[in-house]
């Protein structure tokens, strides 16, 4: 799609690098954001209302679904028929299928396809996307994901993509949470961090936190641990994502036990010392409980 228009709403920390390796792609990419930073290396609309007139396909990275809600009220009566609107937010399930159904009502495609891999996985191309909506414009849409990402993976109709999303990451936030008791039980008992990662990296206790993302600093692949927590994927977006996700429990009727005391820790670590740092901070947090 050589000449097509891509309009890229959202250009925060995600966002500004998403946007940035299309253009770098040569597509023509036009960006708009309310608050946007001095750095940004594509073309800027000068109105939501001029960008939603000119692209072809729309991309939005928003904070949660108020704003996904807000920005596709604004865009949707601008946008020509047979365009595609894809929201890449993390959002409530409910808000994702509301947004889908006004598009498609429009006459325009609709994804919702929330990502994982955080700020490091957008600069390097090398997000997953979990996608919900129609095969003809998930078709439409490889492309794109193809460039920014690694791997896109077509989870069903609209909202499943959030579905997806939020389960992943209700089991990555208590992952995390008993790797960092393990370390923080090991420095306790006497036993060397990096024997602690040489056993269980390549045993039962194997997982992509303790392996990809090793929560102890000079253990493993280099991690916003190495960087004094700078976030890679906040604590703050953690504790969203799990309230997202027992909201979603909630209204399936079911309980997740351990989701939810994951969700209470991260409360208290975002109250204390954890805002604005890596999820993956909890670590130093309980070692100086």
């Amino acid at each position: 799609m050589p000449n097509t228009i891509i309009g890229f709403i959202g250009l925060g920390q995600m966002g500004a690098p998403m946007a940035s390796n299309l253009n770098s792609a040569s597509y023509q990419v036009i960006g708009y954001d309310i608050n946007l930073a001095s750095d940004i290396d594509v073309p800027v609309a000068n109105s939501i209302n001029a960008l939603a007139q000119q692209a072809d396909i729309i991309i939005t990275m928003l904070p949660d679904g108020a704003a996904s809600n807000d920005v596709a009220e604004q865009i949707l009566p601008h946008m020509r028929q047979d365009t595609l609107l894809i929201d890449c937010s993390t959002i409530d399930v409910a808000t994702a299928q509301s947004v889908g159904a006004k598009a498609v009502k429009a006459g325009i495609g609709f994804l919702d396809a929330p990502v994982s891999g955080g700020i490091t996985g957008a600069s390097a191309a090398s997000l997953t996307f979990m996608v919900g909506g129609s095969a003809v414009d998930m078709a439409k849409a490889i492309p794109l994901f193809d460039i920014m990402g690694n791997k896109a993976v077509h989870c069903g109709d609209i909202g499943a993509g959030q579905i997806a999303k939020i389960c992943n990451n209700m089991i990555l936030g208590a992952t995390m949470i008993v790797t960092c008791e393990a370390f923080d039980l090991a420095d306790r008992l006497g036993l060397d961090r990096q024997k602690m990662f040489d056993v269980v990296s390549t045993s039962s206790g194997y997982s992509w936190s303790m392996n990809a993302y090793c929560p102890a600093p000079g253990i493993g692949p280099t991690s916003p641990a190495d960087n004094d927590y700078k976030p890679g994927f906040s604590a703050d977006l953690m504790l969203k994502d799990l309230g997202l996700a027992l909201e979603a429990a909630d209204q399936a009727g079911v309980h997740p036990q351990i989701g939810a005391h994951a969700k209470q820790i991260y409360d208290e670590f975002v109250k204390t010392t954890g805002k604005g740092k890596d999820f993956s901070a909890i670590l130093p947090w309980l070692h100086d409980s």
